[in-house]
């Protein structure tokens, strides 16, 4: 019902969005109900002063969520904050504070509560409700609750291998070199050893994994290509943006990335490399970590031989999120 009452629209910075809003309003819980959700943003509830509660709207509809599963799991049992699965599909994505249990604030739209979802500039958006729509909203809030379970649920069953590797996803996955097949080498100032560049603004540490043409070619739903976005109202000039995902290892580290950078496939533009983000050097002391080095050691090929493996491999969970193998 239209009330003529101006409500907001938010298209960028939703990630801060959800994140302060309980610094203005009054509100003692967080809940919210979302397609997809990814661990890392659900990693960054437990900084919140409030409750939380998240569902998981899609998840008996989900081919990967044994791999998932070990992630909620565990950021389940590490603090308060819920981790609900719906039980049957639900596609909203509503964010609710309330106070007492009443509605005190909410926002619904495109947004899933991952990653990608939150960080991309206007890819999606939200949008405030109005307080003569807050007693149906709890309405809907008690149903979903009603029909949802939390992940550590004893009577959850389904075939969950927490081993699960590259291999049984043979489609989606692709081996991305950590060395330069031409040379058989690692660069000593780019990939892994970015940091040791005198160009540009990098810092001791920093490091990418190249995306290769004939990764892009070979997989073409696991590196998207680049889309763009207005930079100002006015329209007009456009940027290419790097898409955020959560990458989430074979030992159980999250980790944010940006597909950053550009490069042309067939007259198409694609990411050319994967990195970390907020800091770039977050990837590169983890690959030194794995590999026995300080964090700014330069990292050579005998280093990887020693360690038994050369490459990474990326498998695809879901849009915005991947699975990365670096076990031996």
């Amino acid at each position: 019902m239209m009330t003529g009452v101006e409500t907001m629209l938010y298209t960028n910075k939703l990630n801060e969005n959800i994140f302060n809003t309980h610094n203005y309003i009054e509100c003692d819980e967080l809940i919210i109900i979302s397609g997809y959700i990814g661990p890392s943003p659900i990693k960054r509830l437990s900084s919140l002063p409030i409750k939380t509660a998240i569902i998981y709207g899609l998840f008996s509809a989900d081919s990967n969520i044994d791999i998932l599963h070990s992630s909620f799991l565990k950021l389940h049992k590490a603090s308060s904050h819920k981790i609900l699965y719906s039980k049957v599909p639900v596609n909203s994505n509503c964010y609710i504070w309330r106070k007492n249990k009443n509605i005190t604030y909410a926002l619904i739209g495109s947004a899933n509560f991952t990653t990608k979802g939150l960080n991309t500039p206007y890819r999606e958006s939200l949008a405030e409700i109005t307080r003569d729509s807050f007693d149906e909203l709890n309405d809907y809030l008690s149903q979903i609750l009603s029909n949802s379970f939390a992940c550590d649920d004893s009577q959850l069953n389904f075939n969950y291998h927490k081993n699960r590797t590259h291999r049984d996803f043979p489609n989606i996955s692709c081996k991305m070199a950590l060395y330069k097949p031409s040379t058989e080498e690692v660069p000593t100032k780019s990939g892994l050893n970015w940091g040791n560049s005198p160009k540009g603004n990098t810092k001791p540490g920093d490091s990418y994994i190249p995306i290769r043409t004939s990764y892009i070619r070979n997989y073409p739903n696991l590196f998207p290509p680049k889309q763009s976005y207005p930079i100002n109202a006015n329209g007009g000039k456009q940027q290419r943006q790097n898409d955020p995902i959560e990458l989430i290892w074979d030992d159980g580290v999250l980790m944010d990335a940006l597909l950053e950078g550009s490069q042309p496939v067939d007259d198409i533009l694609y990411p050319k490399q994967l990195c970390s983000f907020p800091h770039k050097n977050t990837l590169g002391h983890y690959i030194r970590k794995r590999l026995g080095l300080k964090e700014t050691d330069l990292i050579k090929k005998s280093d990887l031989n020693n360690y038994g493996r050369c490459d990474v491999t990326l498998t695809v969970l879901q849009n915005g999120m991947y699975f990365a193998d670096f076990s031996v």
